[in-house]
């Protein structure tokens, strides 16, 4: 049985991937940083519809290295990691403290690099690993507000056409699944005339669901995609990139 780790499963799109895995027949690990409540009624829902596989909860936050580091010696088998979690501050980039870009760095870029150093003998294992990070089309387009949520996600892209080619002998394919606008509770920021435009602006119609982008995970996740490395697949409905 193949093993994932999903690292921000309590976030709306880290639930549809772990859905979307689970009913593919993965065991998973359900990592969190502050939000236990979600990833615990998950864990309840994935149990009682899959019963033969596991569910591990898993905590750590990524702004401590010890977590970080106790959370990677608990798994064991491990076939894939999914990177789903994600933050951002909606401000001029002249507002931007220093203390907010280094969260952004450490959620997006930082904690994932590590993690990956401690877990990548455990991936070259499987014979056919995944890394998968949830990116974002500002990181290729870039956006005003969120100058600094941009350049973080345009670094996930840059890594993983980087670490892609280090690690494709072992078998291991590294992958960007960045979506456009996604229904999701961090965009319940903005205001309904907000979202209302920029759905206005997407060719396809409609914000994407989370849904949506968990089928490209589970596609990336399978064992015939082990020809797809190093690419970032801009999931969007056709608005911006």
């Amino acid at each position: 049985m193949r093993a994932a780790l999903i690292v921000g499963a309590s976030g709306d799109i880290g639930q549809a991937i772990s859905q979307q895995l689970a009913s593919e027949g993965w065991s998973l690990y359900l990592h969190f940083a502050q939000h236990e409540q979600p990833v615990s009624t998950l864990l309840a829902r994935l149990q009682a519809e899959y019963p033969k596989q596991d569910f591990i909860p898993i905590h750590a936050d990524f702004n401590d290295d010890q977590q970080i580091q106790a959370m990677t010696a608990q798994i064991f088998s491990l076939d894939a990691v999914i990177f789903a979690a994600g933050q951002t501050y909606y401000e001029l980039f002249e507002d931007t403290s220093r203390a907010q870009m280094q969260a952004l760095l450490n959620v997006h870029l930082l904690g994932p690099m590590q993690i990956l150093t401690q877990l990548q003998a455990k991936l070259s294992m499987s014979g056919s690993g995944r890394v998968i990070f949830i990116g974002s089309v500002y990181g290729g387009s870039g956006s005003a507000m969120e100058v600094a949520y941009s350049t973080v996600k345009g670094g996930q892209s840059a890594f993983v056409k980087a670490y892609a080619q280090e690690v494709a002998s072992l078998g291991i394919t590294v992958n960007v699944v960045a979506p456009g606008a996604v229904d999701t509770q961090m965009n319940q920021m903005f205001d309904a005339n907000t979202l209302k435009a920029v759905q206005a602006e997407i060719p396809a119609g409609r914000l994407a669901t989370p849904s949506d982008i968990s089928y490209y995970v589970g596609m990336l996740c399978r064992i015939e995609a082990a020809y797809m490395t190093g690419q970032t697949l801009y999931v969007t409905g056709g608005w911006l990139q």
